[in-house]
């Protein structure tokens, strides 16, 4: 896939870089993204192997982007569109501690999203979350992604206990929900 370097009101998501390695090793070892978006990294060894993964050109089928602050670089998260196959995809995200509650999130899973409708021809995109993250939830309905369901025990978390999830999704044909 080429490089995407995409943009939302204060945000600029872009490809990873080798120098995000000691911000994304703080930012996935925070309690919370642990607990609902393992990565098992546990070092800066980790942090470097799990950027090449992600930076990986020859992917055809996902893409991850570094959420960062527009004005000055600053990492605030991750976004991540997978499984994109035959007109479908899933997306997902994360948010560095400093940078919750600000609507990174939202803007970033917004903006992603429309590119893979207008970019990728992708008609549906589903985003999934346990239940019991609620913040999530508030970023899929501010994003436009409607829940859709709960799956129940469907996705083991970083508490090593299953939990349900809600589905949520999105088609191309349903209204823009603005910047997020």
């Amino acid at each position: 896939m080429d490089p995407v370097e995409l943009t939302a009101p204060g945000l600029l998501l872009r490809g990873w870089r080798a120098r995000d390695a000691r911000a994304v090793l703080a930012a996935l070892r925070e309690p919370e993204v642990e607990r609902w978006n393992p990565q098992g990294v546990r070092d800066e060894a980790g942090a470097r192997e799990w950027l090449r993964r992600r930076a990986d050109p020859t992917a055809v089928d996902r893409l991850s982007l570094a959420v960062t602050d527009a004005a000055d670089g600053t990492l605030l998260g991750g976004a991540s569109l997978f499984q994109i196959h035959d007109g479908n995809a899933s997306i997902g995200y994360w948010t560095a501690a400093a940078a919750r509650g600000r609507g990174v999130a939202s803007r970033a899973v917004t903006a992603l999203g429309g590119w893979a409708f207008a970019h990728l021809g992708v008609h549906r995109i589903e985003l999934c979350h346990a239940v019991a993250n609620p913040a999530s939830c508030r970023v899929a309905a501010r994003a436009g992604y409607p829940i859709e369901g709960t799956m129940r025990d469907s996705h083991r978390y970083g508490d090593g206990r299953r939990h349900h999830e809600h589905l949520h999704a999105r088609l191309a044909t349903d209204p823009d929900p603005g910047p997020g």
